[in-house]
């Protein structure tokens, strides 16, 4: 292995950095848009939307949505997902096939959109232990409203047993079967494994 300058490390960690911080709110701004959680009210929502808003906007003359679904928000973070590889890769002087990039890119963002619910559900279940019942928090409300498409049905099958509620743990140990065999497969698929 070639040793990499401390230069070119720093640089790949800005630039994930960077993108990765940009494409996880394009990101939220999706999944809140796809489960039609209101912007309306909350600042943190408010700061996803204006942070999105100047290339979704412009992307939105060209490519409309669909069922509730942000087209647009996928392209851009698809967009934004093969430019950090391909920098990346640049940098550390490799490069990669055009199916390889673009499977990667989708791997990518695929273990991205786990680890959001992942660390949504993980958030959602030690605030239920510390935030006093019957009490309003603006992030609680966000989480739940994320993480209960995904919870409910869980809920369905496997009820509370003497008051503890398990469907935050199966659905933590599926997102993490999830993340280990869809993403395994495509970085497979693309030749990083």
């Amino acid at each position: 292995m070639i040793p990499t300058s401390p230069l070119v490390t720093a640089t790949v960690l800005l630039i994930e950095t960077l993108f990765g911080v940009y494409i996880l709110l394009v990101m939220l701004r999706f999944l809140l848009q796809w489960l039609k959680i209101s912007f309306r009210g909350e600042p943190i929502l408010q700061l996803v939307l204006r942070a999105t808003n100047p290339p979704l906007l412009l992307l939105y003359n060209f490519i409309p949505g669909w069922r509730g679904i942000d087209f647009a928000a996928i392209l851009l973070m698809m967009v934004l997902k093969v430019f950090q590889i391909l920098l990346t890769l640049w940098l550390y002087g490799k490069t990669i096939g055009f199916f390889a990039l673009l499977v990667l890119a989708l791997a990518k963002l695929i273990y991205l959109l786990i680890n959001v619910f992942f660390f949504s559900v993980l958030i959602e279940v030690i605030l239920s232990w510390v935030t006093p019942p019957n009490s309003y928090n603006p992030i609680v409300n966000i989480l739940y409203r994320l993480n209960e498409p995904l919870l409910r049905p869980v809920r369905k099958k496997i009820p509370p047993v003497q008051g503890i509620d398990f469907s935050p743990l199966v659905v933590i140990i599926g997102l993490q079967l999830a993340n280990i065999i869809i993403v395994g497969y495509l970085e497979q698929l693309a030749g990083v494994l």
